[in-house]
């Protein structure tokens, strides 16, 4: 089995434990195929086999409370931390990309992060963190974030339960679509302004 259909097979068997810990594991950073158990999380509650205000619940606090222990850590962890950990787990380019994010949209960039750019989410917590970014904003951005996300995966698993699979995959493959367009837009943007001065003289 892979670990995918072990994830899946003990939110079957325990629930709304798993539900959590999956959730917060994968908001502090570690890479789990979180849109897919949210997506079956939302079919199982349609099945009968979990409550959906629960499963919004529970999904949305480990999701903030994550989210939080990412910020925490890079803020009072520092940068030398944070370089240890991405280098292990790949993050290089990701933390650029966050930092890019949240340069150019700030709070707007942490709240984009949480449900339409989710894969640079956690990094997006921590270049958040490093720059010292206000905790209240962070805070409010991100659980009006974690919240519509969780909320949006949720009732999609729950309207096409019969579809999971292909609806977790639509919206992975959807959501880095998005950040490659934001990135191409924040570059394309530095290029015309690099170059603007020339054009004008």
């Amino acid at each position: 089995m892979s670990i995918t259909d072990q994830i899946l097979a003990a939110l079957v068997v325990y629930g709304l434990p798993v539900l959590f810990g999956v959730i917060l594991i994968c908001s502090v950073g570690i890479p789990f195929p979180v849109s897919l158990v949210l997506v079956a999380a939302g079919s199982f509650a349609e099945q009968g086999d979990m409550k959906l205000w629960q499963v919004i619940a529970v999904a949305s606090i480990a999701a903030v409370l994550g989210d939080q222990i990412g910020y925490g850590l890079s803020r009072w962890g520092g940068r030398r931390l944070i370089n240890r950990i991405s280098r292990r787990i790949g993050g290089k380019v990701k933390i650029k990309q966050a930092e890019a994010l949240t340069k150019r949209w700030s709070g707007a960039g942490v709240f984009l992060s949480r449900w339409l750019v989710t894969p640079l989410g956690p990094w997006v917590n921590v270049t958040s963190g490093i720059g010292a970014y206000p905790w209240q904003r962070f805070l409010l951005w991100d659980v009006l974030g974690e919240v519509l996300w969780v909320v949006i995966y949720v009732i999609l698993g729950y309207m096409f339960s019969n579809r999971v699979q292909a609806i977790a995959e639509i919206l992975g493959n959807l959501a880095w679509v998005i950040v490659g367009l934001i990135v191409a837009a924040i570059l394309g943007w530095k290029l015309v302004r690099i170059h603007a001065p020339e054009n004008s003289g």
